[in-house]
């Protein structure tokens, strides 16, 4: 019994000593999605870029948002939706990008686009 005790005691100064885990990153692209390919470009993300994404090592979250109204200051010129990308590390982030996975999916949510110029931003969650 005393064996016990020790392990339980050595597994819980090993919980109070680990490091909590590092707050993940987040990439926000801006996307203007073409008018007449508005539907295909939401049934894309939810059937092949968003259950493709889920799979990748060190991956987070992923949302589609569209814009509906901008609250304060200027909205962001002509993009109409927002992908939010959140993955535990920006080095697991550009390992996705870099993937084959990337290079499958990624063109089906491109192609329904009005055209390519986009922003993105990469944000460092601190809080």
């Amino acid at each position: 019994m005393k064996r016990r005790n020790c392990l339980i005691a050595l597994a819980g100064t090993a919980a109070l000593n680990a490091q909590p885990p590092a707050l993940p990153m987040q990439l926000h692209v801006d996307l203007t999605a073409d008018p007449a390919k508005e539907k295909e470009m939401v049934n894309n993300f939810k059937t092949i870029f968003k259950p493709t994404i889920s799979r990748q090592q060190g991956f987070v979250d992923v949302k589609l948002m569209k814009l509906s109204k901008a609250a304060a200051g200027k909205g962001p010129g002509d993009a109409n939706y927002r992908l939010l990308i959140s993955f535990q590390t920006e080095a697991l982030r550009e390992k996705w990008v870099a993937s084959d996975d990337h290079q499958r999916v990624w063109p089906k949510i491109a192609g329904t686009l009005k055209h390519d110029k986009l922003n993105a931003l990469v944000y460092d969650i601190v809080a």
